[in-house]
């Protein structure tokens, strides 16, 4: 050790592995050189019993990129060597990129370069310079973590040797299968296999078959592949299966302690035809001239506790995932559509959001708390609309009517705060999709939104406002659902675009939910709305869950956080608990919630995806039988290669290849959505009107080629 350096404290043994990074981090900048470990051992003053803990830090520090080690073993500091530690993703073409833990733009990575890795690995590489198109391209240093443990697809054989082809196009290699590890599968088959040797620059990966799923065509075949494809759990683990049996059948009275009794409120459910699980209930009654309005929420917080195994469970899954005829529940059925859900005509615990609503739909005040409910009646949208608008009760019904009325009522003073406050409210198709007897699409129709619908959704806006700013009032950290306002960059392409259309949106550079909403009404007579519409909705970000509350821009809330469907969101049952600790006057801690705010966007994301990739391939599936068949269709996506077409009264969506639309060379401005002919002047347009053909459908990667029917 230096004599001329004073020796370092030791960390302490409770900030392990956390403490001793920082202080690796720390000594390695100091010295401004290479340290072997046993040389970091020495500088940090630490003992045999913490070697432990230092060599777990070390690994952590290595795995996310903050540090590397050279051929002799020496530690670096990853930033030194400019190294870029991130996530892989793949392309289908070979190629890949990662993107940056740290943010920044994403590092092209050549076939070559992607021999190595997998999509979903995470790698650091350093960045050697920039492509033709302006793109940092980089080399893998090291390989910081294999995200792919088994991989689902299906098998193939050629000049007898069988290797398996990835269902996710981004894994653009295929697996090896040796004779030995094949068993009883067959060519043909859909498996999963395990990897047993990672790729490298110069070998394929090698894997067992783990698993056999069957054949393409087996009924719920594209489920199960959608499951594995995405990683998805869909088995509860032995320990929460144990912990939910331990759970009462149902509500008993000892339950009931400590809580308002609001079953003789006369609350009901409004949900969808299908639905299963009930996460809330709603009543309202006439208060002067204002209202009052209950928002009961099934209350799973009382049967899933922090920490235990349903929460690990439910925190793994982030959220439920709907495939059509199919949901992978975040909870077990006996909590989902049993013990949790607010069945009729059983007693339910639930957190209640009661409200003071004035003839202006403003929430004068507003009051959380438990409570045991009885919901009244299970009642769907169809039924509920056609009640009001007919002014009659189903039979059996007549006694709820005039309770429907008045919630009907609330909905409309609320709907002219949410028009006063400055909401965006776009115009969208839904569709739904109907089987037959083998499980089959027999067609897609449009799912009509009615006021029912839309009386629900603001009712559940109204207490999730509430559950926000009660949140913030006490200080208490939480996820928002946050809705960040659009990037600088997209604003200016966004009037561009507008512009040529004699069309102006207010606002300045940073414009409010407000002028696009007006906006919105302004150009709804025009023969173009579809393309404005959407152009308006694509210059919009995603929105995400974070602890930081940057508002919910399309909404126009200030603060917004999801508490209406524990049941179904992991970040709402946060909610509830962050709800409970504060009446109890206590925080509730102990959370990473920055950590827990990327997890649960990445669920829900991933959920999307799923659900995505299934209707797809159950849309491919249905529209086999019509190739060589012409139909309409609207353009609903351009880009360098192609426009995609959704026709339509099937409501799918096709591919128009480039080289499909003409003898021209096609030039793609991103700005205007248009792909323009430099020779012949033809224009393809976002929303414009085509005639198209059906030539090709591709079940393995949920595709339809269409092409051009001269008008």
């Amino acid at each position: 050790m230096s004599k001329n350096r004073t020796p370092n404290p030791k960390p302490r043994k409770s900030a392990a592995p956390a403490g001793y990074a920082s202080a690796i981090l720390a000594e390695l900048n100091r010295a401004a050189t290479p340290l072997m470990p046993d040389e970091l051992v020495e500088r940090l003053g630490l003992g045999k019993r913490e070697r432990t803990a230092f060599e777990a830090a070390l690994t952590v520090l290595e795995a996310t990129g903050r540090i590397a080690k050279n051929r002799a073993g020496a530690v670096l500091v990853g930033k030194k060597l400019s190294l870029v530690p991130g996530r892989i993703e793949g392309h289908r073409d070979g190629h890949g990129f990662l993107v940056p833990d740290e943010g920044g733009e994403s590092v092209y990575l050549s076939s070559p370069e992607m021999r190595q890795v997998l999509h979903g690995d995470r790698a650091s590489v350093k960045v050697t310079g920039r492509d033709q198109r302006g793109r940092p391209v980089g080399e893998i240093v090291d390989i910081l973590e294999r995200g792919n443990r088994r991989v689902v697809g299906r098998l193939h054989a050629e000049h007898g040797v069988l290797f398996l082809v990835p269902e996710d196009r981004r894994i653009a290699q295929d697996i090896l299968v040796p004779p030995a590890e094949v068993g009883k599968a067959k060519a043909g088959q859909v498996v999963t296999v395990e990897l047993v040797s990672q790729p490298s620059k110069h070998a394929q990966p090698i894997g067992r078959v783990a698993e056999i799923l069957g054949n393409t065509e087996d009924p719920g075949m594209e489920i199960e592949i959608a499951l594995r494809k995405f990683d998805l759990p869909y088995e509860f683990s032995k320990k929460a299966l144990t912990q939910t049996k331990g759970l009462p059948d149902a509500v008993r009275e000892e339950d009931c302690a400590g809580r308002k009794d609001l079953r003789k409120l006369a609350l009901v459910t409004i949900d969808g035809e299908t639905a299963k699980d009930f996460d809330d209930a709603v009543h309202a009654v006439r208060e002067g001239k204002g209202f009052r309005l209950w928002v009961a929420i099934a209350d799973v917080s009382n049967y899933v506790r922090d920490g235990d195994s349903l929460d690990a469970d439910a925190r793994e899954r982030g959220t439920s995932v709907y495939f059509p005829r199919r949901v992978i529940p975040m909870l077990p059925e006996k909590l989902s559509n049993g013990l949790c859900s607010l069945n009729p005509d059983v007693d339910r615990l639930a957190m209640v959001c009661e409200m003071a609503i004035t003839p202006k739909g403003a929430v004068a005040r507003y009051e959380f708390y438990p409570a045991v409910i009885r919901s009244q009646a299970r009642l769907t949208y169809t039924e509920v609309w056609k009640m009001l608008s007919e002014s009659k009760a189903t039979p059996g019904r007549e006694h709820l009517l005039p309770h429907l009325q008045t919630l009907h009522d609330v909905f409309r003073v609320l709907l002219e705060a949410r028009e006063q406050r400055g909401a965006i409210d776009f115009d969208s198709v839904e569709t739904r999709m109907e089987f037959d007897a083998r499980g089959k699409i027999a067609r897609i129709v449009p799912e009509v939104r009615n006021e029912a619908h839309r009386l629900i959704e603001e009712c559940m806006l109204a207490a999730n406002v509430c559950a926000g700013n009660f949140l913030v009032d006490r200080g208490q950290p939480v996820l928002f659902r946050v809705h960040d306002v659009p990037a600088p960059e997209k604003v200016v392409m966004l009037r561009a675009f507008l512009a040529e259309l004699g069309v102006n949106l207010g606002g300045g550079d940073k414009p409010r939910p407000k002028d696009y909403a007006e906006l919105l009404v302004k150009i709804r007579p025009r023969p173009d709305f579809t393309l404005l519409q959407t152009i308006l909705l694509r210059s919009l970000k995603q929105a995400v869950y974070s602890p930081d509350n940057a508002g919910h821009f399309g909404l126009a809330f200030d603060a917004y956080v999801h508490f209406t469907s524990p049941i179904r969101r992991y970040p709402d049952l946060l909610v509830h608990r962050a709800i409970k600790a504060c009446i109890a006057n206590r925080k509730y801690e102990g959370i990473d919630w920055e950590d827990l705010g990327r997890h649960c966007s990445e669920t829900e994301r991933r959920a999307d995806e799923a659900s995505r990739d299934v209707e797809n391939w159950l849309k491919c599936h249905y529209m086999q039988d019509r190739v060589g068949e012409v139909f309409e269709g609207r353009v609903t996506g351009v880009t360098g290669f192609g426009i995609f077409v959704t026709l339509d009264e099937y409501f799918v969506d096709g591919l128009v290849h480039i080289s499909e639309l003409g003898r021209d060379y096609f030039q793609f401005d991103p700005a205007r959505h248009v792909l323009l002919g430099e020779r012949t002047g033809k224009r393809y347009r976002l929303a414009d009107r085509m005639k198209v053909k059906l030539v090709r459908v591709d079940l393995e990667t949920r595709k339809m080629d269409l092409v051009p029917v001269d008008k």
